[in-house]
């Protein structure tokens, strides 16, 4: 068995170190969906109510200890996820505030092909919201149908 220097084993420690920072930057309900240890998982959502200072400093060294007993792999890999899939999601979140502004602006074509595209959108409650997304505009009302048409949008695409 190959001894590991002194300079090696702090490089590696370091490593898990960032590995948990990235960890504790990530929210309660992602945090919860990486599998992990227990007693992993309760130290970054401690960490995660820190302020920076030496409290958080020490936290974030406990818990690149705790890392040393597990293999980070699985652990990396599901923040490379995390990360990658939030791009995508923004990237679609564009689409749909795009699809939002057409449809208000008066884009009739798009609103038939959006309904070609989710046949299980309900096309009247569709149409009203954006007739009276339409008004609010005209009016300079709160957007309340705008909005309402947005989270529509977004839930026939995430289905």
């Amino acid at each position: 068995m190959e001894r590991k220097s002194k300079s090696q084993v702090k490089r590696e420690m370091s490593a898990l170190q960032s590995l948990g920072e990235r960890l504790v930057g990530l929210g309660p309900d992602q945090i919860r969906r990486i599998e992990m240890p227990e007693d992993l998982r309760e130290a970054i959502l401690f960490a995660a109510k820190l302020k920076k200072g030496e409290a958080l400093r020490r936290q974030l060294q406990f818990i690149g200890t705790l890392m040393r007993d597990l293999d980070p792999e699985p652990i990396r890999k599901a923040l490379d996820d995390i990360a990658h899939g939030r791009g995508m999601d923004a990237r679609l979140l564009r689409k749909i505030e795009g699809w939002r502004d057409a449809l208000l602006a008066g884009d009739d074509d798009l609103l038939n092909e959006i309904l070609r595209l989710f046949p299980q959108a309900d096309s009247k409650w569709l149409r009203r919201c954006v007739l009276n997304g339409r008004r609010e505009q005209a009016a300079q009302e709160p957007p309340r149908s705008s909005r309402a048409l947005f989270r529509y949008l977004r839930d026939l695409s995430e289905a």
